[in-house]
């Protein structure tokens, strides 16, 4: 059994398959399990002033929205709001640096069922691998 575990969760409706397999490597104990969800960031590129939005604006109110997302998902589950991590930047990088930050000794995260060009893309999970100290857990999602 593993002492503290970090779900990364996408808001898919697999997001509760998820944090529900997490949930069983840490013998349902939710103080050792911490969620997480990261935002890419917006590029931004010269001549935005041109657009009647400011990207710096909607990326706020994209982590506030996953945010409160993230709430509602560790509210159903029961996870305390200060082991909720909505985080900005690259999503394997982030999760990563939670981990080290936090002394977490495992990831969980979903592994959807890609096929074709969209496995030669790479996906979060695999980019999450490459670089990790831990063990990840991908749980496999299928295709609908």
């Amino acid at each position: 059994m593993y002492n503290k575990v970090i779900v990364a969760v996408d808001f898919s409706d697999s997001s509760r398959r998820v944090v529900d397999r997490a949930l069983e490597l840490v013998g349902n104990d939710l103080n050792r399990l911490e969620i997480a969800h990261v935002v890419e960031p917006i590029p931004t590129v010269w001549g935005m002033e041109s657009y009647s939005i400011n990207p710096i604006d909607l990326q706020n109110k994209i982590l506030e929205s996953s945010a409160n997302l993230l709430q509602e998902l560790g509210d159903k589950t029961g996870i305390d709001k200060s082991r909720q991590h909505t985080l900005l930047g690259t999503p394997a990088v982030k999760i990563r640096e939670l981990q080290d930050q936090l002394k977490a000794d495992a990831i969980v995260i979903g592994s959807h069922g890609h096929s074709g060009w969209k496995v030669m893309l790479g996906s979060t999970a695999v980019k999450l691998l490459h670089g990790a100290t831990v063990d990840v857990l991908t749980v496999f999602i299928p295709e609908e």
